[in-house]
């Protein structure tokens, strides 16, 4: 291990999971209660997106839910729809790993390194990660606050019990992720995950566990 580096904060929807497409989230809301998945471009249409991402809303859990029903009421959507796409939503199962995160984690924790999660996020992920070695989550919505505010950088430090010079920020977006900068951690941006074949975390091992 690096002697500056001791751990590392990962995000998680885009540098560890696959972030679904709107459409792909549409699709699989209307697959689960059995309607045409064709259906899913004109439903889309139909949505404010821009709504659903608004700053913040990750903040809260009762927050997001509220937001998510509103944009569906105001399209017009049944409530056998909307449930659906709420539950997908926040279904982790929908949002598989990269292949190359538990032998990133693994080789990490086996170096000594000390893991975390950062994520902007309405409902707890923790099951999605089994067994992976994984020291600590910071979950926006449970500490009402969202990236890119220094304050949730410091609480997953705080949780790490690490300071910012000897953590990793990895993330797949400077305008959330590269906020970790604002509090001295180095940070390191991997393409956003297009697919779970895409390797790019040896990017992370490269930095902190160097080859003898």
């Amino acid at each position: 291990m690096s002697d500056r580096l001791r751990a590392v904060i990962f995000d998680w929807r885009g540098t560890l999971v696959l972030t679904p497409t709107f459409t792909g989230w549409i699709e699989e809301a209307l697959r689960r209660i059995g309607r045409d998945v064709g259906l899913a471009a004109e439903v889309r249409t139909r949505l404010d997106l821009e709504r659903m991402d608004a700053p913040g809303v990750d903040a809260d859990a009762a927050l997001h839910r509220e937001t998510y029903y509103e944009v569906f009421r105001v399209a017009g959507l049944d409530q056998e729809l909307a449930d659906s796409l709420y539950a997908v939503e926040g279904d982790p199962a929908f949002n598989p790993f990269a292949v190359d995160v538990e032998p990133t984690l693994r080789k990490l924790h086996a170096d000594g390194v000390r893991i975390g999660v950062l994520s902007d996020i309405h409902f707890d992920i923790r099951p999605a990660f089994g067994d992976l070695p994984v020291d600590s989550f910071v979950l926006s919505f449970e500490h009402g606050v969202v990236k890119p505010d220094p304050a949730i950088f410091r609480l997953a430090l705080r949780e790490l019990d690490t300071t910012p010079d000897e953590t990793l920020m990895v993330g797949d977006r400077a305008t959330h992720d590269g906020a970790g900068v604002q509090v001295g951690m180095p940070t390191l941006l991997v393409p956003p995950l297009r697919d779970v074949h895409d390797a790019r975390l040896h990017l992370v091992t490269n930095l902190v566990v160097p080859e003898a």
